[in-house]
């Protein structure tokens, strides 16, 4: 007799928590959450991103480069390297195909996808891939998120899955803020399944909007390092279409852009 009434108060306990969960969905769908979370990041199709990322070195900054990036749809940028020290540098990224374009080279040097993620800031993080576009989401829970600063805030947690081989990370958990639906955080995995890196996306204002103003990225493989990109300009401009062919930007500087 115990063992049924312990056996009925048991299922009534996962009713419970299903019912839970099903009402604490949102209303939008998840499609709906994912194109609001992008333009908190970018919020035309085609812009001109303009970034300072700052490396760090357990905790200590090790050096800072500058980025411009050049976006447009059907998942197609155009990221040129600012810095003294990787001027002349291009990036190409049309789809799932990716150049890598040398002041001193004729030839632009295609590269796969896991090369496009080397290095502390990777390329892949400060494009801007758009969560919409690039991922495939799943609504998993609501929760009450503990910031970094000993905050809470209650958030939607997703999870994505890239829906191309040459998206940035194969899957992506993203936490973000119930009703508003700005990002939070996010941890991002590869194609092996291993956790890569943590990212915490800020927010503030940008032509009186609230908007992703930096995203800090702290690397999961080797713990000591730090990335903190600060979007410094992000407005819409469109490129003339030659700037989106590795043939026309080996041969010229671009030095404008």
């Amino acid at each position: 007799m115990c063992n049924v009434s312990n056996f009925k108060q048991a299922v009534g306990f996962l009713i419970s928590i299903l019912a839970f969960n099903v009402s604490a969905q949102p209303e939008k769908s998840v499609e709906e959450i994912l194109l609001r979370a992008d333009q908190y990041r970018l919020d035309s199709a085609a812009a001109k991103v303009v970034s300072e990322v700052q490396l760090y070195e357990n905790d200590e900054l090790e050096t800072t480069r500058h980025y411009t990036v050049y976006t447009r749809p059907e998942r197609e940028s155009l990221v040129v390297f600012k810095s003294k020290v990787e001027a002349g540098q291009k990036m190409l990224m049309l789809g799932d195909n990716y150049w890598l374009l040398m002041p001193k080279s004729r030839r632009p040097i295609r590269i796969t996808p896991m090369q496009k993620l080397l290095g502390e800031a990777s390329v892949g993080d400060i494009s801007t891939l758009t969560w919409s576009a690039d991922y495939q989401g799943k609504w998993v829970q609501s929760l009450e998120l503990k910031l970094p600063m000993s905050e809470s805030v209650m958030v939607n947690q997703l999870e994505l899955t890239a829906k191309t081989s040459g998206a940035s990370y194969q899957r992506i958990e993203l936490w973000l803020e119930k009703g508003s639906d700005f990002p939070i955080r996010a941890t991002m995995y590869l194609r092996s399944g291993k956790l890569a890196k943590e990212a915490w996306f800020t927010k503030g204002e940008r032509n009186a909007r609230t908007s992703v103003v930096a995203m800090t990225l702290h690397d999961r493989i080797q713990p000591s390092k730090k990335t903190v990109i600060n979007y410094q300009e992000i407005s819409p401009v469109a490129l003339e279409a030659k700037y989106y062919n590795p043939a026309y930007l080996s041969r010229n500087t671009v030095s404008g852009l």
